[in-house]
C-alpha cells in the first residue's frame, strides 16, 4: 500500500509524501515492536533471526524505496535539488534533510542504502559539475579571484553536508572539489601569467599567496608545486644580482641587496608561507647556490661587516648594529668558502684595530661571538688573539713610560703595538726602512725594556702599519709678509718619514727620497701621491712637474702654501679600492689554497688516527664531512694529500687491498 501511495505522489509533492509515509511507518512500528517487545527479547535473540524493528526497515526498503519507479524518481529528485541550491535557487532542505536521515536508518547501521541511493550519483554528478565550473573560472579570473572562488565552493559544499546532508559525506564532496578544482589545475593556477605565484612575489601580495598556499596545502603535491615556482623566481634575483655585481662599484651595496632579498622572503616566509620548513629550506637552498656563483662574496660580505663595524657610520644605532651583524651572519651561514671569509675579516679587523677605527668593542666582540656559534672556537682564536695582544699592549705601554719616566725624556711620545704573528694576518717587510733618529732611539729604548722582560722571543717593526701626528710650520707668504701656520699633520709612519727628510733640505727627487728612506718602491708610491697628487686641501707636498704619475727624476717641495681650516689634519693614503685588485686577490687565494693543503692533512691525520685502517671512499667522506664547516674539499684534492702522506710515511696502502689505507704510527 505505502509504494502505491508514493508513486502516486511522484508528480505532486514527492519529497512530501514520501516523508510522511515514513513518518507513518515508523510509528506503525514502534506500536508493533511495543506489541512483539517479549518475543524480541526472547525468541528473536535464542534464535538469532531480526528484530521486529529492523524486520520493518527492510520491508520499508525493499518494498517502498527499491520499487523501481520510486528508486530512479528518489535519486533524481534529490541530485535536482541539490543542483537547484548551487545555481542559486531556494529548495526544500528539511525535505532533503529528511529524506538523507530515511536513507541512513534504512540501512542498518550501514550506510550501504545512502550510498547506493544518492552519494554515488552525487559524487559523480558533482564531479562533472565541478570540472565544468573550473574550466568556466579559469577562463573568466585571475588567480588570486580564483583561489577565493575555490575556497567558497569548499566551504559551501562543507556547509551542505552539514546542514541537509548526511554529516558523513563532507569529506567525499570535499575531496570531489579538491580533486577537480585544486589538483587537476595546480600547475595552471600557479604558472597563471600575470597573476600566479610569480606575480604575486615581485608585487608584494602576502595576502594572496597567503590564500594560495593555505589552498595548495589541502591537496597532495600542492605545496611542493608552489615552491618550485618561488625557487625559480628566488634564482632568477639572484642571478640577476650577482650577474650586475660588476656594474656595482659599491661592494655595501653589493651585500645590502642581497640582504634585502632575504629579508623580503623572510616576510613571505612569516606571512604568507606559515614558516614552512620546506618553504624556509627552499629559500637557504636557492640563497646558498647563487651566492656562492660570485667567487668575490667572502671578501664581500668581510667589506660589508667592515664598513658597519667603523667609526664615522652614520646614523646607525647599537640596535641597528646588531640587527645587521644579525643578517650578515645569516649570509655567512651560506658562504661554501668560510675560510677564505675568515682571511678577509682578519685583515679588515686588524686595520680597524691598528687604526682605531672600531665603532666600539663591544659590537667588535659581538660579531666574534656570533662567528664563534656558528663556526666554533678554533674559528675565531685568532681573531679574540687579536684583542687580547691589543689589551696586553696598552698594559705594556703604560709599565714603560712608568720605567722609563726617570730615563732622559724621549723627543717624541711613543706608542706600541706588540702583535703575535700567529694572530695578525701581517707580512713581513723585506726591506728595512730607516726610520728618523728620533724614532729610532724610541724603538730601540722600548725593544730593550721589552725584551728584559720577555728574554727568547723577537721584535720586528712593522713600519706599514704604524701612524705618527707631527708637528709641522707652513710659512705662508703674502705680500711680502711670511705668517707662519702651525697643524698637526695625522699621517703613516712612511709618510712621517718622507715628510721629515725636509727638514734637512729643501727638495728632493723622488729618486733621493727613496735612498734616503729605503721605503719599498709600491709604498713609496702611495705615500707621495697622498702627500703631493692626493685631495687638494692634504697636499702638504708639491710635485714637479704637474701630473699623476710618479716617475723617478720628480722633484718634490714643502707646500708652503698649505691651508686648512682644521688644526689636526689626517692625510689619507691614496688606496685604488676597498676591495682587492686580481693579482692581490689571486695572491689571497693561493695563500687560502696553501693553508687547506695543511687543514686537509690534518683532519686525515686526526681519522686514521682513531681508526688505523679505513677504505679510500669512507676516508673521502669523513674528511669532507670534518672540513665542509670550512670549506668543501674536492675529492680531487683530499686524493693529493693522501698521496703526498703516504709519500712521507704517514700512511701506507694496506698489502691485501690498494684501495684501502693503514696508519703508520
Amino acid at each position: 500500500g505505502r509504494s502505491s501511495d508514493v508513486s502516486s505522489g511522484i508528480n505532486a509533492e514527492y519529497g512530501a509524501t514520501l516523508n510522511t509515509q515514513w513518518q507513518d511507518h515508523k510509528v506503525s512500528m514502534q506500536v508493533i515492536k511495543d506489541v512483539f517487545m517479549y518475543m524480541d527479547r526472547v525468541y528473536v535473540k535464542n534464535n538469532k533471526v531480526d528484530e521486529v524493528q529492523d524486520l520493518g526497515l527492510k520491508l520499508f526498503k525493499e518494498l517502498v524505496v527499491n520499487h523501481p519507479p520510486i528508486k530512479t524518481h528518489l535519486t533524481s529528485t534529490l541530485l535536482d535539488m541539490v543542483s537547484k541550491e548551487r545555481r542559486g535557487e531556494i529548495v526544500d532542505r528539511g525535505a532533503v534533510k529528511a529524506t538523507c536521515e530515511m536513507l541512513m536508518a534504512l540501512g542498518i547501521k550501514t550506510r550501504t542504502v545512502y550510498e547506493e541511493n544518492f552519494e554515488q550519483p552525487f559524487l559523480e554528478v558533482s564531479g562533472e559539475f565541478f570540472k565544468m565550473e573550473s574550466q568556466q573560472f579559469l577562463a573568466e579570473n585571475s588567480a588570486s579571484v580564483y583561489v577565493k572562488k575555490v575556497e567558497a565552493r569548499i566551504k559551501e559544499e562543507a556547509e551542505r553536508a552539514k546542514h541537509y546532508l548526511d554529516l558523513s559525506s563532507e569529506g567525499p564532496i570535499t575531496n570531489v572539489v579538491e580533486r577537480e578544482l585544486i589538483s587537476v589545475h595546480m600547475k595552471t593556477i600557479v604558472e597563471m601569467e600575470n597573476s600566479g605565484v610569480v606575480y604575486m612575489l615581485k608585487n608584494d601580495k602576502q595576502d594572496d599567496l597567503k590564500c594560495m598556499y593555505g589552498l595548495l596545502q589541502r591537496v597532495e603535491g600542492g605545496l611542493l608545486c608552489m615552491c618550485d615556482a618561488m625557487k625559480g623566481y628566488i634564482r632568477e634575483c639572484g642571478k640577476t644580482l650577482v650577474d650586475s655585481e660588476g656594474d656595482i662599484n659599491n661592494t655595501v651595496t653589493y651585500v645590502q641587496s642581497l640582504l634585502d632579498l632575504k629579508e623580503r622572503f623572510d616576510q613571505f616566509l612569516k606571512n604568507s608561507f606559515c614558516n614552512d620548513h620546506t618553504f624556509k629550506q627552499a629559500i637557504c637552498s636557492e640563497f646558498e647556490h647563487f651566492l656562492n656563483l660570485n667567487p668575490k662574496s667572502p671578501e664581500y660580505l668581510s667589506l660589508f661587516i667592515d664598513d658597519k663595524l667603523k667609526k664615522g657610520t652614520k646614523g646607525l644605532s647599537e640596535q641597528d648594529i646588531e640587527r645587521v651583524l644579525d643578517q650578515s651572519i645569516v649570509l655567512f651561514k651560506f658562504l661554501v668558502d668560510k675560510d677564505v671569509f675568515e682571511r678577509y675579516y682578519k685583515q679588515h679587523l686588524a686595520k680597524r684595530l691598528l687604526n682605531h677605527r672600531s665603532v666600539s668593542d663591544d659590537a667588535e666582540k659581538n660579531m666574534i661571538s656570533k662567528l664563534k656559534t656558528e663556526c666554533g672556537c678554533q674559528f675565531t682564536c685568532k681573531l679574540e688573539g687579536m684583542f687580547k695582544d691589543m689589551s696586553i699592549s696598552n698594559s705594556v705601554n703604560e709599565k714603560f713610560r712608568e720605567v722609563t719616566k726617570d730615563m732622559p725624556p724621549l723627543s717624541i711620545d711613543l706608542n706600541v703595538r706588540v702583535l703575535t704573528t700567529g694572530y695578525w694576518p701581517i707580512s713581513p717587510c723585506k726591506v728595512t726602512s730607516k726610520l728618523p733618529k728620533e724614532a729610532e732611539i724610541a724603538f730601540e729604548r722600548f725593544k730593550n725594556f721589552y725584551l728584559k722582560d720577555h728574554s727568547g722571543r723577537q721584535l720586528n717593526l712593522q713600519p706599514h702599519l704604524g701612524q705618527a701626528d707631527i708637528n709641522a710650520i707652513f710659512y705662508q707668504k703674502k705680500d711680502d709678509v711670511v705668517t707662519p701656520k702651525r697643524h698637526i699633520l695625522q699621517v703613516s709612519t712612511y709618510q712621517m718619514c718622507i715628510l721629515l727628510l725636509f727638514n734637512r733640505q729643501q727638495s728632493y727627487t723622488y729618486k733621493d727620497i727613496q735612498t734616503e728612506s729605503n721605503i719599498p718602491e709600491k709604498e713609496l708610491k702611495r705615500a707621495l701621491l697622498s702627500l703631493a697628487v692626493g685631495r687638494i686641501q692634504q697636499r702638504v707636498l708639491q710635485k714637479s712637474p704637474k701630473s699623476k704619475e710618479i716617475a723617478s727624476t720628480d722633484e718634490f717641495t714643502i707646500n708652503d702654501q698649505f691651508s686648512s681650516k682644521l688644526i689636526r689634519v689626517k692625510i689619507q693614503t691614496a688606496i685604488a679600492s676597498k676591495s682587492e685588485t686580481d693579482p692581490e686577490r689571486q695572491e689571497t687565494r693561493q695563500r687560502v689554497d696553501d693553508d687547506r693543503k695543511h687543514e686537509i692533512e690534518a683532519a686525515i691525520v686526526r681519522i686514521m688516527k682513531a681508526r688505523k685502517e679505513q677504505e679510500h671512499n669512507v676516508l673521502i667522506a669523513e674528511v669532507t664531512g670534518l672540513l665542509k664547516s670550512r670549506f668543501m674539499p674536492s675529492p680531487s684534492a683530499i686524493k693529493k694529500r693522501i698521496e703526498s702522506l703516504i709519500e712521507r710515511e704517514y700512511l701506507v696502502r694496506s698489502p691485501n687491498d690498494r684501495k684501502v689505507y693503514m696508519y703508520l704510527a
